[in-house]
Order: C-alpha cells, then sequence, then structure tokens
C-alpha cells in the first residue's frame, strides 16, 4: 500500500525505459499515461558516459519529448560534489565519457594530468592501460578520487557488460583508495532531483531497475520505492537481497497501470 499519495516519480532510464537501443514497451503510450495523471517526474541515471541533451535526443527517437532540464545524471552529481571541494575549478584527471567531460567542464574543471586536483572516474568504453596506471598513480600522490557510481555492470541487449563500478573497483586495488560516490545509491543525487521538483520525499516513488543501486538510494534519500524487473535486478535477486522495494511490477507500464488505478 502507498505510504503517502504520490505526486511526483523519479525515473530511472537504463533497464526500465530502455535496454541499450531497444525501447522497454510503448515509451509515448507510458508518458501519455503519466501526463493524465498529472505526476511530476524526472529522469535520474547513473549512467555518466552521455550529457542530458544526448538523453533527450533518445528519448525523442523513441516518441518521448522533453526539456533536457529534467534529466539528471551522476556526471552532473559528481561535478558538483566536485565544486563544493573546489569552489574554484581546476584541472581534473578524467576516466570517462563526454558527459562526464561536458558535466566537469560546466563546473569549471579541466582534463589534465599534471598537478590534477582529482581523478574523476566514470564509464569509459576507451579505457586503456595507460590510462588506468595515470590516475593510480595521481591517486597515489595524492589526488581526490570521485567516482560517478558503483553500477558494475551495465544492461545491454547482449547481457551484463562491464559499468563504472568495475573500473573504479580497478582503480580502488591499484591506488588502496575508495572514491567518493556522488550518484546512486548515495542520496545526494536524489535530494538534487527533489530539490529541482520542489516535492517531499515521502510523496515521490523512486522507480529502478537495480536494487543496490536505485531502490537503496531513494531509500536513504526517504522516497518509496519501486523495482521493475525489465532490467538489471531480477525476481531471484528480489528473494535474496536484504532490500526490499515498497512495490515490484515487470515494467513501467504495468506499474503506472496498477498503482494508479
Amino acid at each position: 500500500m502507498l505510504k503517502k499519495k504520490i505526486s511526483a516519480l523519479i525515473l530511472d532510464m537504463d533497464g526500465v525505459l530502455w535496454r541499450d537501443s531497444e525501447p522497454i514497451g510503448d515509451l509515448p503510450a507510458v508518458f501519455n499515461s503519466i501526463q493524465r495523471l498529472n505526476l511530476k517526474y524526472v529522469f535520474l541515471t547513473n549512467n555518466s558516459s552521455k550529457t542530458p541533451e544526448s538523453y533527450q535526443r533518445k528519448l525523442a527517437n523513441f516518441g518521448v519529448h522533453v526539456s533536457s532540464d529534467w534529466i539528471m545524471t551522476s556526471s552532473q552529481a559528481v561535478s558538483i560534489l566536485l565544486k563544493k571541494k573546489y569552489p574554484s575549478g581546476g584541472p581534473v584527471f578524467i576516466v570517462g565519457e563526454d558527459g562526464l567531460h561536458s558535466a566537469m567542464r560546466s563546473q569549471g574543471f579541466f582534463h589534465q594530468e599534471k598537478h590534477a586536483l582529482a581523478v574523476v572516474a566514470g564509464l569509459d568504453r576507451s579505457i586503456t592501460y595507460e590510462k588506468l596506471a595515470t590516475a593510480t598513480l595521481l591517486i597515489r600522490n595524492g589526488a581526490g578520487f570521485y567516482g560517478t557510481n558503483p553500477d558494475r555492470t551495465y544492461p545491454s541487449p547482449k547481457g551484463l557488460i562491464p559499468g563504472a563500478g568495475a573500473i573504479l573497483d580497478f582503480l580502488k586495488t591499484a591506488s588502496g583508495t575508495s572514491p567518493l560516490i556522488a550518484g546512486k545509491p548515495k542520496p545526494f543525487l536524489f535530494q538534487l532531483a527533489l530539490q529541482k521538483m520542489g516535492v517531499k520525499p515521502e510523496e515521490t516513488l523512486d522507480i529502478g531497475d537495480r536494487i543496490e543501486t536505485d531502490l537503496v538510494g531513494g531509500r536513504l534519500a526517504g522516497c518509496q520505492t519501486a523495482l521493475v524487473t525489465s532490467g538489471v535486478s531480477s525476481l531471484d535477486d528480489i528473494s535474496s537481497s536484504r532490500y526490499k522495494a515498497d512495490f515490484t511490477f515487470p515494467d513501467l507500464a504495468t506499474l503506472l497501470s496498477e498503482m494508479f488505478k
């Protein structure tokens, strides 16, 4: 049962709305339902590789037209977190893709190997041993170590492939230092989303496909939580996990039809 009437949704994307380039269900119909229910919503993803604008284009390709202002990523979260530590910005060593580079630039940081204030790492599909070695040496020499998210895997049509967390684990092992995480399951990204929508956590439903990040993070932020089994976590994972979602559904369309009758 709902603890309190839901007025807003926090929507994960990978595994909830799509698997790589394949939409999960009829997304235009799903978002028509959300609009008819007069629910506020924001997209929240741990995927650090893309910019909000690239996600906006991907959604448009699936027939869903939204402002990029309502798309928030772990790259944005880590850039804001780093800005709190280094208000003037400066050089950082980035292990990541366009989404992370863009977010860091927006907060006054730039990619540089020498004299880097910190190593900032996320999903990087062009990773090399040389890049990992450079990051390791910087951390060992005193640079800060920040991570976008701890997701060890990433859902694709072929199955689960290595995610940002796999890279962070490599650097943690090599450097002997644990990263400061900005994305899920830390509540920081959820708090940014709640502030943006102007809603209270207890009237917000956090919807994700990964128990240990999406749902744990939503719970830590005080939201109600719903797991959809269209992505990473399965029914078997639910039975073996000590973290239990408030609600579980096979996909987002079923959730909307069942919870908001």
